[in-house]
Order: C-alpha cells, then structure tokens, then sequence
C-alpha cells in the first residue's frame, strides 16, 4: 500500500504557487513576467483540483477540470503572447508602464 500524503501539504504548496503568482502579477512591470504570474495561479488552482479530486469516489471529477483548465491556459497563453507581440511592433517596448496610449 502506498503512503498516503496529507491535503494540508498539497494545499501549502498551492497557497505558496498562488502567493508567488500573484506577487509577481503586483510587482513585475515587464507583460511576459505577469503572464509568469498567471501561469503560476492556474498551476495553484490545478493542484488544488487534483488534491481535493481525491475525496470523489470515482478520482474523476477534479482531474478533468484540471485538464480543462490545462487547455485554457495553453489557449490563453497563446492569445497573450500574439497580443504582446503585436503590442511590442506598435511600441518598442514591453513595459507595462510605458504602453499608455489606450488611457486618452
């Protein structure tokens, strides 16, 4: 029988992931490191899918969320980085404080 690991370590991991994504979403100014930091949230929201999958009887439930949550973030990341893109051919620059056309 395997070693059964405790939910209160997977949901400290996942506090800790949520914490660092949404510290770097705060303070970073560059448009690729907030896109880091949401990454890092989805990955949080993914643990805590497939910890809490494990009180469904069937351990099918939170895993196919976390899979549909996979897919959104590989859809969103592929939308942000074209947005980024074409955002840097208009500016120069992928500074968030710099891009400050669309405020007038």
């Amino acid at each position: 029988m395997q070693p059964v690991v405790p939910i209160h370590y997977f949901l400290i991991v996942a506090a800790a992931l949520f914490s660092i994504g949404l510290a770097v979403m705060i303070t970073k100014r560059n448009v690729i490191a907030v896109l880091i930091g949401v990454e890092l949230i989805l990955n949080a929201v993914n643990l805590n899918l497939v910890a809490f999958s494990q009180y469904d009887p069937l351990h099918l439930e939170g895993q196919l969320f976390a899979l549909f949550v996979m897919v959104v973030a590989a859809a969103e990341s592929a939308v942000a980085l074209a947005i980024i893109l074409k955002v840097y051919r208009h500016y120069q620059t992928t500074d968030l404080d710099k891009i400050n056309s669309m405020k007038k």
